[in-house]
């Protein structure tokens, strides 16, 4: 079995056939899927969707550096209401991205440490997002790290210097089919199993980053959860591993990050 911790099942991509794609989830083994919340309002939606398949799917609350510009004071207690719901199970997606700055970087700063101490204080793991600000992610996340229960870094695409950083902070790396892609994923392969096991989650990111190598090709380029044994057989081999023994640590580490162990199907 194998848990998702990031897919993005609000997308509009899953409008006309959600039922179906989380069918093809179940079957593929993904026993459970953590939808990701991207501002106020895709929280809230993610929420709603998760109490519609209990124990099934959970949900994260939080605002994306892309929407920092929304973030006001008001934020901060909605997120909090959002936070209280029995299927929320962690602060997220925040972090900074420097890459197209969607938002000014200002307000990505005060946005991203608003919802660090909204988790110190809701005592709740934090679902990262960093992407070409590597410097400023870790000089507000060090203030906070020790008081957070857990932090993972999704979708991490970085170099080994910054995987490293990571580490020692005690992060949580999450893996997404970006590791099937030997055209630019190449460094990932190459460093992933210096992620110590007890640390390693995957994910699909769904529907965005559709891996490499799926057989037979899908016909759409939409990504979806049913695809998480590829990139979880990806990682294995990388780490010269079977699927099993990948399968049973992310299993594990999920279920114990997210609290979803509390929940039983």
């Amino acid at each position: 079995m194998l848990v998702d911790i990031g897919v993005n099942l609000t997308s509009s991509r899953f409008e006309k056939d959600l039922d179906v794609v989380l069918q093809r989830a179940v079957s593929a083994q993904i026993e459970q899927m953590v939808v990701t919340g991207t501002s106020i309002i895709e929280s809230v939606r993610a929420a709603e969707l998760s109490a519609k398949y209990p124990a099934r799917l959970f949900s994260t609350a939080g605002i994306h550096p892309h929407n920092a510009k929304e973030f006001t004071a008001e934020s901060v207690n909605e997120l909090s209401s959002l936070l209280e719901r029995k299927q929320v199970v962690a602060v997220g997606e925040c972090g900074l991205d420097f890459n197209r700055n969607f938002s000014p970087a200002e307000d990505q700063l005060v946005c991203f440490e608003a919802q660090l101490k909204l988790a110190v204080d809701k005592h709740m793991p934090v679902f990262l997002h960093q992407r070409d600000a590597h410097k400023e992610f870790v000089e507000i996340l060090s203030r906070y790290v020790e008081k957070l229960p857990a932090a993972v870094a999704h979708c991490f695409t970085g170099n080994e210097a910054e995987l490293l950083s990571y580490l020692e902070m005690g992060l949580y790396i999450g893996v997404t089919g970006w590791i099937c892609d030997e055209r630019r994923g190449g460094e990932l392969q190459r460093i992933v199993n210096k992620i110590p096991l007890d640390r390693l989650m995957i994910e699909t990111d769904a529907p965005y980053l559709i891996p490499r190598g799926l057989k037979p090709k899908p016909k759409s380029n939409r990504n979806e959860p049913s695809y998480l044994p590829h990139i979880c057989q990806t990682v294995a081999e990388c780490y010269g591993l079977s699927f099993a023994e990948i399968e049973t640590y992310t299993y594990k580490n999920s279920r114990n990050f997210f609290a979803l162990d509390k929940m039983q199907l």
